[in-house]
């Protein structure tokens, strides 16, 4: 899930190619590199660590070029180094940065040491830079170069090209991992993502998987998977670089915090028309597929996953439809029984995750009524794949602990469980009753913010803390999960998250004065089995806190803490509850002196298996 970048102009590009680093750093920050043909020679600089530190690296030992290529690393093959950032140069004469993984470089590797080639890191990466020139060697030119290469390939990329013998043209290509082309005037960008290159454009070119693209300053020549040339529609980008901007706030995760009543809000807009969702909502075939379905199954990864663990209870409880999710990197890999009328959701803020791509692709085989994808990003290879498109308009996530994307994720899943639960258990006044609860939660999740002081001095006590457990029932379990999952993210403090009921069953073994333990006690018709499980942590010391709806009828004593939100007993509740335990984690990384955007070995799209 590394970032790449590439820019080619009539001016010096290092500029654009260090603030497109900046703005993909999120995609992996272990190390950072950039190289420029200037004359007959390429410069390079690398340097371990984040961009800043290769921001000061230029600053001391300044290069420039009119064309270059540029890399944010998340490591894979190789530890994080110098010498293993990209980019990686071949005989002097040729230069790349790639993401992706490799899965047959250790057989090019031993070729390529027979026919001379030494190697200077430990990354995969390396053997397509010497592969480009074993090529190049047989009076190949560099596009034609390129192209035998890929095809000894076995894996994922996305990679960018420069030659210092033909410094007109940057070659790039993807097949697995995401890329984009960013169109301008006398001169052309390559970028992982958008997000990296709307400073300069908003024109767009999403690259098709297979695509080799030669990427001249004033044209772009575009070759398909079977070597034919082909044309791509530009597409105009609605986003904006200051909308990925922090603002006043100390951190993108605050901010993103902050955002969710008006990203939720945009992400019902347009879809409710007089109390009802509308089909048209999912696309074209959305009502041929629907009034097909009889069973859904989720896919996704992380905290994404939990959005659908709780998506699972709405889909059973309130649309009479039998619902499984399951993570995508095991889906992958076992054989399934395919229920008549399944529909296949994927879930994923980045629509680039490689193991859900993966269980998309193999969806495609199976006896599925057809395939839906709920994500945060337009043109994502997961939303070019799917048969029907529900986006979450969460606007730019920056901060690798997810936010808003998840609440939103569950907005949206909540209008798929109304759409396809009108056409089966679900009656028009229920729909009218969930809708009038989604147009709701704005404002309720506006009063669950004005909790932040309160949660930020509860926080203190976790500064010194190094385990923490979280308990939920019912749909709010994956809430819990979700609480321990952001908590472990950003402060390192080892999390874990039962169903209550689950205690019991070896993890009141843990509990203790130090351990704090963390519950989700929503007044509804499990909250008395609840207390009970809060009675167990208490007749052993235990450090309750305890995040409960004001009429659930706590108290607070020397053994239970308190944080009391407006959370009413009703199916969007489990969104409500979310907010104070993101509130939690954040404070609590704050007071650990951690890293809270860029958490350590931790990058935002995972676009690895």
């Amino acid at each position: 899930m590394c970032g790449i970048v590439g820019a080619i102009a009539k001016h010096d590009v290092s500029a654009m190619l260090l603030e497109g680093l900046q703005r993909l750093e999120y995609r992996g920050y272990d190390s950072a590199g950039m190289a420029l043909i200037n004359g007959d020679s390429i410069q390079r600089l690398r340097r371990l660590g984040k961009v800043s530190e290769l921001q000061q690296a230029v600053q001391q030992y300044p290069i420039d070029g009119h064309i270059g290529i540029a890399h944010t690393r998340w490591a894979t093959h190789g530890v994080p180094s110098e010498k293993n950032a990209h980019p990686h140069i071949s005989t002097q004469r040729i230069a790349i940065v790639h993401n992706g993984i490799i899965e047959n470089f250790q057989t090019l590797k031993d070729q390529q040491i027979e026919r001379g080639f030494t190697f200077s890191s430990d990354t995969d990466t390396e053997v397509i830079v010497h592969q480009i020139v074993y090529y190049l060697n047989q009076q190949q030119d560099l596009l034609a170069a390129v192209k035998h290469a890929l095809a000894d390939l076995v894996g994922a990329y996305a990679l960018a090209v420069i030659d210092k013998n033909d410094p007109s043209r940057i070659i790039a290509a993807r097949q697995g991992s995401p890329l984009v082309l960013g169109i301008g005037q006398q001169q052309h960008f390559i970028a992982s993502d958008v997000q990296a290159l709307l400073k300069y454009t908003q024109q767009f070119i999403y690259l098709e998987n297979g695509d080799v693209v030669d990427i001249g300053r004033d044209q772009v020549v575009i070759h398909d998977q079977s070597g034919q040339q082909v044309e791509r529609p530009i597409k105009h980008s609605e986003q904006n670089s200051a909308a990925a901007e922090k603002g006043d706030y100390a951190h993108y995760m605050l901010k993103e915090i902050y955002e969710q009543p008006r990203a939720i809000s945009d992400t019902l807009e347009g879809r409710v028309v007089n109390g009802r969702v509308v089909d048209e909502i999912l696309g074209a075939k959305a009502k041929q597929i629907l009034d097909a379905v009889e069973a859904i199954q989720i896919i996704a990864c992380g905290t994404s996953y939990h959005a659908g663990l709780v998506a699972k209870y709405w889909f059973e409880e309130l649309a009479g439809l039998h619902c499984h999710v399951e993570v995508a990197s095991e889906f992958r890999y076992r054989k399934h029984v395919v229920r008549p009328g399944t529909l296949f959701v994927t879930v994923s803020q980045s629509g680039e995750t490689a193991d859900s791509i993966a269980a998309l692709m193999q969806s495609k085989s199976k006896n599925y009524v057809g395939s839906l994808v709920i994500c945060n990003v337009p043109e994502s290879s997961l939303v070019r794949e799917s048969d029907l498109v529900l986006m979450t308009h969460a606007g730019p996530e920056i901060g690798v602990a997810s936010t808003k994307a998840f609440t939103t994720q569950l907005v949206a899943l909540m209008l798929l469980v109304i759409l396809v639960g009108r056409r089966k258990a679900l009656t028009a006044d229920s729909e009218q009753e969930l809708v009038a609860q989604l147009l709701n939660l704005p404002a309720r999740i506006n009063k669950a913010l004005q909790l932040n002081h309160d949660i930020e001095s509860l926080a203190s006590q976790y500064k010194d803390k190094q385990h923490a457990l979280f308990l939920g029932r019912g749909s709010h379990h994956p809430i819990a999960m979700e609480g321990a999952l952001k908590l472990k993210e950003i402060s390192y403090i080892h999390a874990e998250a039962y169903a209550a009921g689950e205690l019991k069953h070896g993890p009141i073994a843990l509990v203790d004065e130090d351990m704090p333990v963390i519950t989700v006690a929503p007044n509804n018709e499990l909250l008395e089995k609840l207390k009970s499980n809060i009675e167990e942590v208490r007749a052993r010391g235990g450090q309750l806190h305890v995040f409960a709806d004001i009429s659930s009828g706590f108290n607070a004593d020397d053994l239970i803490q308190l944080i009391e939100l407006d959370a009413p007993d009703n199916a969007v509740a489990p969104i409500i509850f979310t907010i104070p335990l993101q509130l939690l984690a954040y404070h609590a990384a704050v007071l650990k002196g951690t890293d809270v955007d860029q958490p350590r070995n931790l990058a935002k799209s995972v676009t690895v298996e």
